[in-house]
């Protein structure tokens, strides 16, 4: 596999990572053994870029992406895989529901780093992103944290999930930020309007996040019946109702234009978010070996700037917001 810069002189990654967060959580019923077998083919096809957080379980993905590192042959060495997580996200139980709370607090971060490393079953983390911007703690606060962890080599680089263009800046200032990650797909594109170009000013990369639309741009579902009970997706506006109805059209859209290059809808939703920089690198996140070859071989498909533009007006825009409105409110902050 090619790989690609975290910025102009950041560590170079394979160009297309994998996101592990479905295969304990939000997406249905969790296959241990499948999920194992995805990481280690993964690892095999070159893409040594996994992403976790300690939220996603809660705690126990961060545990099976460890334990699926440490488990490989005696020949393979830490060294071989970029191992990104997250902190910030408390997920806290109040009788029969969780809240989520958000924490930036320099303890708070110390402690988190920590307790991921314990679960990882590594010494050090290589990308350490805050993973929702907590507006009761000045980032200053939590990125001079962060930065601490750097200089003890418990991480290795720092980044920012969702976090707002000002935001950006501020952390930057204290610390320089390797990566950005937020939701870049074809049927998410804000971010082009402000963070896309101060991270290109500052030499920071994009980690895209969802560039299949959560599998919805793949064709992997087109109804709410098609998905069980419990998952995330049923709670997301663009998924159900009148949205879905109308973003069914959109998709339709990504099928045919992959038809007409002779790729899946997935592989040219993925090549589309490569095409938009050098220093942009899509995560699609799958919990099976078969989805996982095929959203690599994404890599292989080349879009031209006049291409990737033609495709992006060719489509309608989505209907509904990326999140519930409670969600929505701690982004981009």
């Amino acid at each position: 596999m090619r790989t690609r810069t975290l910025g102009p002189n950041g560590p170079r990654i394979a160009e297309i990572g994998l996101g592990c967060m479905g295969m304990s959580a939000f997406y249905g019923r969790a296959d241990e053994r499948e999920a194992r077998a995805t990481i280690a083919r993964a690892l095999e096809l070159g893409c040594n870029f996994l992403d976790t957080s300690d939220m996603y379980g809660p705690y126990t993905n961060e545990e099976l992406v460890g334990s699926a590192i440490s488990g490989r042959s005696s020949t393979a060495t830490r060294d071989d895989v970029f191992l990104a997580t997250k902190f910030g996200i408390k997920l806290v139980e109040e009788g029969n529901l969780i809240d989520r709370v958000i924490d930036g607090s320099a303890q708070y971060v110390r402690a988190a780093c920590d307790a991921s490393l314990r679960r990882l079953g590594t010494d050090w983390i290589d990308l350490y992103y805050q993973h929702r911007v907590d507006p009761d703690t000045p980032i200053e606060e939590t990125v001079g944290a962060m930065a601490e962890l750097v200089t003890a080599g418990k991480v290795r680089h720092l980044g920012l999930s969702e976090a707002s263009a000002q935001t950006i800046r501020r952390a930057h200032a204290v610390h320089p930020i390797t990566a950005v990650q937020t939701e870049y797909s074809l049927w998410t594109r804000d971010v082009e309007q402000e963070i896309l170009p101060t991270l290109n000013e500052l030499g920071i990369a994009l980690v895209a996040y969802s560039p299949l639309g959560r599998g919805f741009l793949s064709g992997r579902f087109s109804s709410e019946d098609e998905l069980e009970e419990g998952d995330y997706r049923l709670q997301g506006p663009r998924f159900t109702g009148e949205n879905l109805k109308q973003n069914l059209a959109l998709a339709d859209r990504v099928r045919e234009l992959a038809a007409e290059r002779a790729i899946t809808p997935g592989q040219l939703a993925i090549a589309w978010v490569l095409s938009r920089g050098e220093h942009v690198v899509p995560i699609p996140g799958t919990k099976r070996v078969a989805y996982l070859e095929e959203n690599l071989a994404a890599a292989d498909v080349r879009l031209s700037d006049a291409e990737s533009d033609a495709i992006a007006r060719a489509l309608p825009a989505a209907a509904g917001e990326r999140y519930p409105e409670a969600v929505m409110r701690s982004v981009n902050l």
